[in-house]
């Protein structure tokens, strides 16, 4: 048996050697952690045996699989735990997450925070125990009356939907329906913490039970896991939902959920984004349009939408007629375009829609703005020939990064995804708009990863993820090329040669969900937002009465040249009314005692750097108004 490396080197093997034994004759000291093995591209266990010439590679905690293998592995030790301290415990199901895990568990009693320390130890305990992580594969049947006999129905729920082939995963007495893989022994997973805990619908059907979900994470070293908690617990401080009731920008009601309710500051928030955006669409050249939130049935069935999409879709029916309320902007905006007679010279055509779009989310994954059922998506659509594909890609990818690093994310991951197994258009069209993107991904000299397969059906796409202060990332940005809704929607321009050609439909978001992306930036700055997205820009605080008419002439002043100033009249002294800006947050604050009245000036205070002199109201509204219109800090380096 042939392996080949993935450094080209190749060896002979005797059929039935495992990578485990393999990894042991190739093992150097200090090398990493290797935790699984890709096998003709495919993730495997480590002891997995081999009986045919393989190219293999070893995985690494540093690998996206390797990560998932440890997790997952992570994920089975603490059910394992938690059926040996509570022998009822029915089990659901346990993936790895992004940079933790879960497991979701019908428990006959509710636990509580103290109680994960108590599965901690037991995982610690099952850990020294090193039990071997064993995968055996069986018949539909067998998983059936394992499951049975050990009484678990939340499997045998999942079995029913399962074709025939089966594995299941022992390490010691438990054992789990699982595909893997999964590491050699429980004795890898020396560094681990449980997080929290959460309610979640089984299978997030509200009709069915309420199970106990239970979060955690783990890494190959203590540093590692330290890094992570330390994260954690800063993502706590910064989770939207708490900043956004703390600093009255949204709220979530009952009678409408999933759909936030903006406040009056949230909105000013939301209102700069998309004057922002809307500077720069007009700036590149885009028309901005607007098509009606509820649409005939007919036209969803005409996209494909109603086969593919209608549970996620809300509908009505008037005048006997069916409607449904739109889940995107695409399909509208296409007849927007066929009320045109367009001609080669007439081509791009870049329209853009702030649309309103209705999607029905359970309410189990439910999650602040990042996950809810009404939101604004910041749509675009270009139609343009298949020979300006790469020149609209190339000017799109400088726009997207000029936002990005404008609204303060400077690091962003791309991907290609190419052709799946099960798309529409020709080979020829496919290759082409994959070369285009290619083409436009290296005249940008943008490093990017492949995703071989994972395009759309429609057509190939790049997308975009941002990091955020605190490293996690988030897919927002995306360019699509779609070669199915022209041909459905018999779309048309006429050619140089007089004849009707179809043009190439290009999605793109680049903030993706507007609420979404607000709830980003509100966890990317802490709610600490740059001066020209802060709800209250300044606030003037008078030392005593005698200053507030002197305070409420500055408020007109600043509110005359177009900044957000508020004047805090309360009867309070000055520090307290310093102290309560801090806390919400204010950039500026402008202190005023009997010398700034009688003097005209003003005592700037920048929060978290402290007192900055006195200054004249034109000098810090000339401040205001340049780092506004700069959108960057009030204060330059050298001035701090």
């Amino acid at each position: 048996m042939l392996i080949t490396f993935t450094d080209g080197s190749q060896a002979e093997f005797p059929a039935g050697t495992t990578p485990q034994d393999i990894l042991k004759e190739r093992k150097r000291p200090g090398d990493p952690l290797v935790v699984g093995a890709r096998v003709d591209g495919q993730p495997v266990d480590l002891t997995r045996p081999l009986h045919q010439d393989t190219r293999l590679e070893f995985l690494t905690f540093d690998d996206p699989e390797g990560r998932d293998i440890y997790r997952h592995s992570s994920a089975h030790l603490m059910a394992q735990a938690v059926r040996e301290l509570y022998p009822g415990a029915q089990l659901g199901i346990g993936p790895a997450l992004e940079d933790s895990f879960y497991y979701d568990i019908q428990l006959p009693e509710f636990l509580n925070p103290e109680d994960l320390a108590k599965i901690e130890a037991r995982m610690a305990e099952i850990v020294q125990r090193k039990l071997r992580i064993e995968r055996q594969d069986v018949s539909k049947e067998e998983a059936a009356k394992l499951f049975r006999e050990r009484g678990e129905n939340l499997k045998l729920e999942l079995l029913d939907e399962m074709d025939d082939a089966i594995s299941v995963y022992r390490q010691g007495d438990f054992v789990d329906l699982c595909r893997g893989p999964h590491l050699p022994t429980t004795g890898y997973i020396k560094h681990f913490k449980l997080l929290s805990l959460a309610g979640a619908y089984w299978r997030g059907d509200e009709s069915k039970p309420m199970l106990q979900r239970i979060y955690g994470t783990s890494y190959p070293t203590a540093e590692a896991l330290q890094e992570h908690l330390h994260r954690y617990e800063e993502a706590k401080k910064r989770d939207h939902r708490r900043l956004g009731r703390e600093l009255d920008l949204f709220s979530f009601h009952p009678e409408a959920p999933g759909t936030p309710f903006w406040h009056p500051k949230g909105l000013v928030l939301m209102e700069q984004a998309i004057q922002y955006w809307r500077q720069m669409h007009q700036r590149a050249g885009y028309q901005e349009i607007r098509t009606p939130l509820i649409l005939s049935d007919v036209l969803w069935r005409m996209s494909g939408h109603y086969d593919h999409y209608r549970e996620n879709m809300y509908f009505s029916r008037m005048e006997d007629r069916d409607y449904a309320v739109k889940p995107m902007n695409c399909p509208s905006g296409l007849l927007v375009y066929k009320t045109y007679q367009f001609s080669y010279r007439d081509l791009p055509v870049r329209f853009a829609e702030l649309g309103h779009v209705h999607r029905f989310e359970k309410s189990g994954e439910l999650h602040g703005l990042i996950r809810v059922r009404a939101f604004t998506q910041d749509d675009a659509h270009i139609y343009c020939t298949p020979d300006q594909i790469e020149s609209e890609v190339v000017n799109l990818i400088g726009l997207i990064f000029e936002i990005y690093n404008t609204f303060g994310f400077h690091e962003v991951r791309v991907e290609l995804s190419t052709q799946p197994e099960k798309s529409i258009g020709s080979a020829e069209m496919w290759r082409r708009a994959e070369k285009a993107l290619e083409n436009a991904l290296a005249k940008a000299d943008l490093p990017y990863e492949l995703n071989p397969g994972e395009g759309a059906f429609y057509g190939p796409k790049i997308d975009f993820h941002i990091k955020d202060s605190l490293g996690r990332s988030w897919q927002c940005g995306t360019i699509q090329m779609d070669f199915s809704m022209p041909e459905r929607f018999e779309l048309e321009y006429i050619g140089a040669d007089g004849e009707r050609h179809r043009p190439v439909m290009i999605h793109r978001a680049i903030l993706g969900s507007l609420e979404r992306f607000i709830g980003l930036l509100i966890e990317h700055y802490a709610g600490d937002f740059p001066l020209w997205l802060a709800p209250v820009q300044a606030r003037i605080l008078p030392i005593t009465d005698k200053q507030h008419d002197y305070a409420r002439a500055l408020r007109e002043r600043f509110q005359a040249a177009g900044l957000r100033v508020e004047a805090d009249l309360r009867n309070e002294k000055v520090g307290y009314k310093i102290r309560q800006a801090e806390l919400e947050k204010v950039p500026l604050m402008l202190v005023v005692g009997g010398r700034e009245a009688e003097s005209g000036a003003v005592s700037l205070r920048v929060k978290g750097q402290g007192d900055q002199g006195s200054r004249t109201p034109d000098e810090v509204i000339a401040l205001m108004r340049e780092a506004v219109d700069q959108k960057r800090s009030l204060l330059k380096e050298d001035e701090h």
